[in-house]
Formats: C-alpha cells, structure tokens, sequence
C-alpha cells in the first residue's frame, strides 16, 4: 500500500488562475475532496482533515479569490467556480471521489454536474445550502418553503451591495457571526472571520450576486450516485431545503439540533457527529 504523504501545489485553471491545493492521507485511499463555501477557505475543514486522513486521500483547496489561491479581478460566478473544479478533478487525476461541499460549494458542484461529466465523482455531499436563494414573486408560499429562497428580488443585490459600501467590514462580520450558534467560540468566529476576510470585497460581493440568483432545482433528479445532505436548526436556511432535495436525489438528510451545534457551520461546531456520520456514508 502507498504511504501516506502530504502535498500542497498549484492547478491552473483554463482562464490562468492558480488555485492552492492540499492532499492529505495513503495515496491509495479512497478520494474525499472539500469544497468551501462563499468566502471560505480549505483551513476550516481541519477537524475533517485531521479525522479522515487515517483512511482516505483527501483533497481541499481554495476557490478563485479566496484564501491562498491567485485573486483576479474576473471569474466570480458559480459556473466559472464549477468549472475550476473540473480542472482540479483533471489535472490531479481524480477518480471516484466523493465531493463534500458546504454551502455556496454546493451550488458549485450542482452547477459542475450541469456542465461536465460525472465520470469522476463517486458520491455527494451538500452541508447546508438552498436550490434557489431568492424567491419568484409568483411562487406560493409552499414553493418558496421548498426551495428555502431567504431573499426577496428587491434583496438580492443587498448583500453584495454593502460589501461594496463604507460600512463593509460591519456587513461581513455581522454576516460571518450569523453562521454560526450563540454557544460557538468566539476564538472561532474570529479566526474563521479572518480567514474569510483573505477575499477582497469586491470579488466577495461580485460573487455573492451572482450566487444568489440562480435556481438550481432542475439538476438534482438528474443526479444518479448517492447523496448525503445536511440540514441544521439553527441555520439561516430551513431544513425543508435539504429535505427536498433528499427527496429529488433519493439520498438521506441528516438534521442537526441548534442545541447540538446545529449552524451553518455544523462540520465545525460539532465534528464529532458530523465525522461519524460522514464515515458511514463513505464506507456504505
């Protein structure tokens, strides 16, 4: 069996931006790649790292814009993000990898399954992230229950708005706060903070916009390996979101109570039961 070994380098997108990597783990482990959310970076899956290194070759790297990877001034739209992921599966050759994505990486990997092959993922994480974050005016109730759409139209350029405006920075750590449950760490938050603050505002902000808009609901009956999803009390999104797409996927969804760390961040607030989970998927 190959030994484990640490690496970190650079892949280069088609569009020339070098994205960090890290891998981690026996060379021969099964591949598990984390992909971060919007502003996030592959640092804050650490307690994911450390846990499933032992078993697995794990994969994690920063998005175009985002902590240790090249920040240009173009590119911030989900479907430039899928396809540089594509090249990171390519150019690190890949092969029946399970793709753990959390948040807006999870609309990454939807907008990747709605543009490339599927040849090289194996299985699908989602941790806590809508199909379509804004609402249509003529959607029912019901409709806007399912999709967990949290903005109204007239809302979806505000966020992306005050990161442009002079009180920036108290958007963007209100915002960070809000990710996580009351009991969280404050160490934590300000350190998760800092890592996120690596993005410029503009590029967060272009970004954001454009994430915001789309409606991904179409994909997921379309979707054909397993799915794992997960949901949390105490998160700005319903649990309805991840229940539905269960539902389309054929996959399971597992919810986490606020009082047990049940955030945005639920990966970080309780690992324990979200490695555990995790394994068991990995191993089924």
């Amino acid at each position: 069996m190959a030994t484990s070994t640490s690496k970190s380098d650079y892949v280069t997108t088609s569009d020339g931006v070098r994205l960090r990597y890290w891998q981690d783990g026996p060379l021969s482990g099964p591949n598990v790649v984390f992909i971060a959310g919007w502003v996030q970076t592959a640092a804050q899956f650490k307690k994911q790292v450390e846990h499933f290194k032992t078993k697995y070759r794990i994969t994690t790297y920063d998005h175009r814009g985002h902590g240790e990877s090249d920040k240009p001034t173009f590119g911030y739209r989900i479907s430039r993000l899928a396809a540089d992921l594509e090249a990171l599966l390519t150019q690190l050759d890949l092969r029946n990898a399970t793709l753990v994505a959390h948040s807006m990486g999870s609309s990454v990997t939807w907008a990747h399954w709605d543009l490339f092959p599927h040849d090289r993922i194996s299985k699908l994480v989602f941790i806590d992230q809508s199909p379509s974050m804004t609402a249509n005016p003529e959607w029912t109730p019901a409709q806007v229950a399912e999709a967990a759409a949290i903005f109204q139209p007239s809302q979806r350029f505000d966020i992306a708005n005050a990161l442009r405006g002079p009180q920036w920075k108290e958007t963007w750590t209100a915002l960070s706060r809000s990710f996580y449950t009351p009991d969280a760490d404050p160490k934590d938050i300000e350190w998760a903070l800092a890592q996120s603050m690596k993005a410029s505002p503009e590029n967060a902000a272009a970004l954001m916009a454009d994430h915001v808009a789309i409606d991904y609901r179409d994909i997921f009956s379309r979707i054909n390996v397993p799915t794992l999803s997960f949901a949390a009390r105490g998160s700005l999104f319903p649990t309805a979101a991840l229940e539905w797409i269960a539902k389309q996927t054929g996959g399971r969804v597992e919810v986490f109570e606020k009082e047990e760390g049940g955030s945005h961040f639920l990966f970080w607030e309780n690992p324990e039961k979200f490695n555990r989970i995790l394994e068991g998927f990995l191993s089924s």
